[in-house]
């Protein structure tokens, strides 16, 4: 693999459909595409300044470097690449790639950022920006710290270890979603969702956990959570109190308490609904 140390590129398409080289603290300046269209890349503390650096390309290892915010839109259609120890400051980032990992990376203007990828890993990464992965399937995260709203809309397949998200309206319309060891706060948690799973989580949601349809909660806790598992089917088992629950479709749930429980007839089915706090135990 040839090696080019210390060069900067600009004008579009500087290097188009480049193989198997090595790139050694670059600049890559003014022009759209610098890399479009290459494979086999290894990229090292370099500096991205400038529109789609990285589309349609394969193979691509990209440790230490920057992407500053006018690299926007800067990784789609790209297969198999790998990020460690970087920055990615510009938006719009990461769309219709497949086996896409992250290590290590700070993305401090993620908005709209990973939109429908699939096998996607991500290890120590902070995020800050609307509609993070939206559309992804296959999706597996350990210490993603996230702020910003309506993560994960429609995401399939989702697995999260120890994160923690600050994000009204995460996880609608998803499959599949299994979260262990996290926290998670932000309005309307789960609407419209098909088998979810929390297993040693802490919650706080407004009217969270909604119109769910298999949802399991193992030993979590449920702070401020109010208008919890409206028309969901529930399999719950919560820590301590809940301020209220109301009109559930079916399932078990069991807490220390519940502040306000309603079971409304016109509605739904009371009997499809057992209710478990420590005083009926």
């Amino acid at each position: 693999m040839k090696t080019l140390l210390r060069q900067f590129y600009t004008g579009e398409r500087a290097m188009f459909a480049v193989n198997d080289l090595h790139f050694e603290e670059c600049t890559f300046d003014a022009g759209e595409s610098p890399l479009k269209e290459s494979s086999g890349l290894l990229i090292d503390r370099c500096l991205f300044k400038w529109k789609y650096p990285l589309w349609y390309c394969n193979d691509v290892t990209v440790n230490d470097s920057t992407f500053f915010d006018m690299s926007r839109a800067g990784i789609w259609y790209t297969n198999n690449i790998t990020f460690n120890n970087c920055v990615v400051q510009s938006p719009k980032n990461f769309r219709r790639s497949t086996f896409v990992t992250l290590n290590n990376v700070d993305l401090p203007n993620a908005a709209e950022t990973l939109w429908n990828c699939s096998d996607v890993t991500l290890e120590n990464v902070t995020a800050q920006g609307t509609y993070f992965a939206m559309g992804c399937k296959r999706i597996k995260a350990n210490n993603l710290v996230l702020t910003g709203d309506y993560c994960f809309d429609s995401a399939e397949d989702v697995v999260l270890h120890n994160c923690k998200l600050l994000s009204k309206d995460s996880f609608w319309n998803c499959r599949n979603v299994t979260v262990y060891d996290s926290f998670i706060s932000g309005e309307y948690l789960c609407w419209n969702a098909h088998n979810v799973t929390l297993v040693n989580c802490t919650l706080e949601s407004l009217q969270g956990l909604c119109y769910v349809e298999n949802l399991k909660l193992v030993n979590c806790t449920l702070l401020n959570t109010t208008r919890a598992f409206e028309y969901s089917t529930v399999d719950a088992t919560v820590r301590g109190h809940i301020d209220s629950v109301v009109n559930p479709s079916g399932g078990k749930i069991v807490a220390d308490s519940i502040g306000e429980l309603t079971l409304d007839e016109r509605y739904i089915d009371p009997t499809k609904t057992e209710v478990v706090t420590a005083e009926k135990k």
